[in-house]
């Protein structure tokens, strides 16, 4: 993916600080994509250096995909995070990065890996005292710590090193430093200045000369945000206004946000004292009348489980939203994986209708939050928003969410001047659609009961034989008649009918977008069916799809191919088509690996 670009006179070697002269430097070359690993122990600022690359590419009008791969603790442990910058539409990690920015030792080695053949590692010295091949080592912790007193600003003195290797603007650096540290005083700021100017000299004095970098972009009227962030906005637009929740990797964030975002619309957070009690809360404020969210993942999924399924049986419209994480049990809290999905579709004792829907990238999480709330009032159920860590945590370029076009549908929300033409109140009627007026408590003349018992039509306890018949074909029977109303699955494609076939959710949209691009260089055509809602199977989208192509290849992040299984059982006449391309290994598709995987190598 790069260009032909500019080159300048190649210069002799430079010596590094450890005495080690690199291997001589081809001149710069400039990229359309770049990406940039960092790695140490936790603790050692590898998000911080991801950050600050961030801010600056960004400055650049550059595309930007971040993520990270650590360890459930506070400090120690191999951290590293990437940075990928790109003059095109990013949503993935890059295949190989360009640059290694190592710690320590084991970070040297784990990304090595990672590293492309005539890529370039810079380290820290005063923690890898043996020299490191095509490596340049600069003792970073000990030059802060000596000028400054604490060495724990060497991840600035490092990017302060790669700014002059990446042949970044001179002031650029600084400009970036005061739009991270200003806010936080003086002192912090002042520190930060001058541990990006040791970093600075030290590459300069060792004569590193700008080896990448990418031409500014276009990308400037964007956003850099994640599917976290995304969700607690959608929240307050679509008129939510309580949130419960219990901390949990990776969800914890939309809490976080909610508490910054939620109280100025008078709206009210909640940390419970754990997931069972969130998921009640949450069942008693719908109860009242108030739009409600949790969010969770597979542990606490777990927990509420009995919850979701007495508000499928008490008809209450609550939103769920699962981050899901590598499980099971406690798994891997930091790592990628969608093996939550048939957890979802056949969630707890008995059945009852709930509908699973999934976004494929930051602004479509704002979306599916305000539709998953539309949906949930509209017909009176569960609606579970799935998740991914990578989709959760990992910080993309995205447009500026709009709020146009945005509504919002209560449902059959009775009023008091409604109630008063009401010759009597039910609170589960049965009516054409299935769903029953709702009245909240405290609503003038109303009088309802709400259970999850099997009941009547009013709510009282029943076991009579034609009323539960009635009862679950009225409840089932949502999930059939509200298929149009749910999110539609979208199609990328170069033409009507291709070769190969995708089908993915969540963030394999991103992996599976640019392995189409990869397959269109070797002219070979593709189709990608983005499934937004999982559950109900949208059949009626995918089997026209699946006509279309040659065979659908489903990629997803699980063991037992989930999404597949499901479309199998959902449409045994068209299981000849589906192959599964999985990966469960706790990091995120790369599109070379789809490639390979449809290539058979």
């Amino acid at each position: 993916m790069t260009t032909s670009a500019a080159r300048i006179p190649p210069t002799p070697a430079p010596t590094s600080p450890t005495g080690i002269a690199p291997e001589p430097r081809p001149p710069l070359e400039e990229l359309a994509d770049l990406s940039i690993m960092i790695g140490g122990q936790g603790g050692d600022g590898t998000l911080t250096v991801s950050d600050l690359l961030a801010r600056y590419f960004r400055r650049q009008g550059l595309y930007i995909y971040t993520s990270r791969n650590v360890l459930s603790r506070i400090r120690g442990g191999h951290a590293d995070a990437s940075i990928r910058a790109s003059r095109d539409p990013i949503y993935a990690e890059k295949n190989q990065v360009e640059v290694l920015l190592a710690f320590d030792r084991e970070a040297v080695e784990i990304g090595q890996a990672e590293l492309r053949s005539d890529g370039i590692i810079v380290y820290d010295s005063s923690v890898v005292r043996d020299p490191v091949a095509n490596g340049f080592g600069f003792p970073f912790a000990t030059l802060v710590g000596g000028a400054i007193g604490q060495p724990i600003y060497k991840n600035t003195a490092a990017f302060g090193a790669l700014s002059v290797l990446l042949g970044f603007d001179a002031q650029a650096p600084n400009q970036v430093i005061e739009g991270r540290f200003a806010r936080r005083g003086a002192e912090l700021l002042d520190k930060n200045r001058r541990a990006l100017e040791l970093g600075r000299k030290a590459a300069l004095d060792a004569g590193v000369t700008p080896r990448w970098t990418v031409a500014a972009g276009t990308a400037h009227d964007l956003v850099l945000t994640n599917a976290n962030q995304c969700v607690a906005l959608g929240f307050v637009v679509g008129g939510g206004r309580f949130f419960a929740g219990y901390p949990i990797t990776p969800a914890t964030e939309i809490m976080e946000y909610l508490t910054r975002y939620l109280p100025p619309f008078h709206g009210v957070v909640r940390q419970a004292e754990d997931e069972l009690a969130a998921i009640n809360m949450v069942i008693g404020a719908a109860y009242a009348g108030v739009r409600a969210m949790t969010s969770t993942s597979g542990p606490g999924l777990s927990l509420m489980t009995e919850g979701i399924g007495h508000a499928g049986a008490a008809e209450l419209p609550v939103v769920v939203v699962d981050c899901a994480r590598v499980g099971p049990s406690t798994g891997q809290p930091t790592r990628h994986e969608q093996s939550d999905l048939s957890h979802l579709a056949n969630l707890g004792h008995g059945e009852y209708p709930r509908f699973i829907i999934a976004p494929g990238t930051p602004e479509d999480a704002f979306v599916l939050t305000i539709d998953a709330l539309n949906l949930a009032e509209r017909w009176r159920l569960p609606v579970l928003l799935l998740l991914d860590q990578a989709l959760c945590q990992n910080t993309a370029t995205s447009p500026r969410l709009s709020l146009n076009g945005i509504h919002l549908d209560r449902g059959k929300r009775l009023t008091a001047e409604s109630v008063a033409a009401l010759s009597e109140y039910r609170s589960y009627a049965f009516t054409d659609d299935g769903v029953s007026p709702f009245a909240p408590p405290g609503t003038p003349g109303v009088y309802g009961t709400v259970t999850g018992n099997e009941h009547d039509e009013w709510g009282h306890v029943s076991v009579q034989v034609a009323n539960r018949r009635k009862m679950m074909a009225k409840r089932m029977g949502k999930m059939e008649r509200a298929g149009d109303e749910l999110p539609k699955g979208r199609i990328y494609a170069d033409g009507p009918t291709a070769e190969i076939g995708f089908i993915g959710f969540g963030s394999t949209w991103g992996p599976i977008r640019e392995a189409q691009r990869r397959l269109a260089a070797e002219h070979r055509t593709s189709r990608f069916y983005q499934a937004r809602t999982l559950y109900p199977v949208p059949t009626h989208e995918i089997g026209p799809f699946l006509d279309s192509v040659e065979v659908a290849y489903v990629v997803e992040h699980n063991y037992t191919g989930q999404f597949a299984r499901l479309l199998r059982e959902t449409m045994p006449d068209r299981h000849c088509k589906l192959r599964s391309i999985l990966k469960y290994d706790g990091h995120s598709f790369r599109a070379d690996e789809i490639q390979r995987a449809v290539e058979g190598r």
